[in-house]
């Protein structure tokens, strides 16, 4: 007597026979279903489960392993169409560089006078203007007002490229984002606090506080200090220099968080608390920030009122 044959099917598509198994979970798939192994072929569910269990390589700061900097790309990319939008439009470096407080009148700007006359608004952080505290950071002098504008952005974008880079892939593009934006803050909180009357741009703070992490981080995997120092120390005579040119304020300012919060990175205890712990002194070093800014701000207006 003749034995029907039984006719399997793919588990995932059952009107599709089938006659090959998978190597992992020994279900029948289709062609559509296989997938190349290391020996014979697994099922899409099986390649995915497979996957979710491979360890992520991680830098020794505990970011994810990444080759191209993406985020150093973007930056660059932010600066410079904001640089474009400035070049564009007069206004746009009034309405959003970093001012703790100015006054305006009629479309035009100005500096802070005391007992201000009639006719002339507030304007800057003293009235609630926060956004100032990051958009300034992602402007730069513009050429239609100063000869040294293109210079500006150019030395800034020049000096994220070579530090932003190195930093990226020694961090990864979650903490080095963070610490970039980190410091921009900084760099404005302590203008805000240092000098509040005073229009400030740039991508320095943001800069500096890159270049601090590049120094700790240095430090911490053991690199050639020799070189790591010279260029330190080229970055300190920049800051004493730049005390008459540009922002010094802000150029401390995003040193002193960078290095803050790379220190943060590079001594998290090791293990799997080490992200939560890196993350709470992030969120810790914010809420200083904010506060100090919070502070400043209704000191300001206090004066206003």
């Amino acid at each position: 007597m003749e034995s029907e044959s039984t006719v399997t099917t793919c588990y995932r598509h059952p009107k599709v026979e089938s006659h090959v198994r998978c190597t992992r979970c020994d279900r029948y798939i289709c062609p559509d279903c296989m997938r190349e192994a290391a020996v014979g072929h697994q099922c899409v569910e099986c390649v995915r489960e497979g996957a979710r269990s491979i360890r992520q390589a991680r830098t020794v700061f505990g970011g994810r392993v990444s080759t191209v900097p993406v985020v150093t790309y973007v930056l660059i990319a932010l600066n410079v169409l904001a640089y474009l939008a400035q070049l564009a439009r007069s206004d746009v470096t009034s309405r959003f560089q970093m001012l703790g407080a100015g006054l305006s009148s009629a479309g035009e700007h100005y500096l802070w006078l005391d007992g201000y006359p009639a006719g002339y608004h507030p304007e800057g952080v003293i009235v609630g203007e926060w956004y100032r505290l990051l958009t300034g950071a992602f402007l730069h002098l513009p050429a239609t007002e100063t000869p040294f504008g293109i210079l500006h952005i150019v030395m800034n974008m020049a000096s994220l490229w070579s530090l932003g880079a190195v930093v990226e892939a020694r961090l990864g593009r979650v903490r080095y984002l963070a610490l970039y934006l980190l410091s921009a803050l900084g760099g404005s909180v302590l203008v805000l606090l240092i000098a509040p009357y005073v229009a400030v741009v740039g991508a320095s703070g943001a800069i500096f506080g890159v270049g601090a992490a590049y120094y700790v981080t240095s430090r911490r995997i053991g690199g050639d200090m020799r070189q790591v120092n010279q260029f330190i120390g080229s970055l300190l005579l920049w800051l004493l220099i730049s005390a008459g040119l540009t922002s010094w304020q802000g150029h401390l300012g995003g040193l002193l968080t960078g290095g803050a919060v790379t220190l943060a990175y590079a001594y998290a205890p090791r293990g799997r608390h080490r992200a939560l712990v890196q993350a709470a002194a992030c969120v810790a070093l914010l809420a200083l920030l904010v506060v100090l800014a919070v502070v400043k701000q209704s000191d300001l207006a206090t004066r206003l009122a």
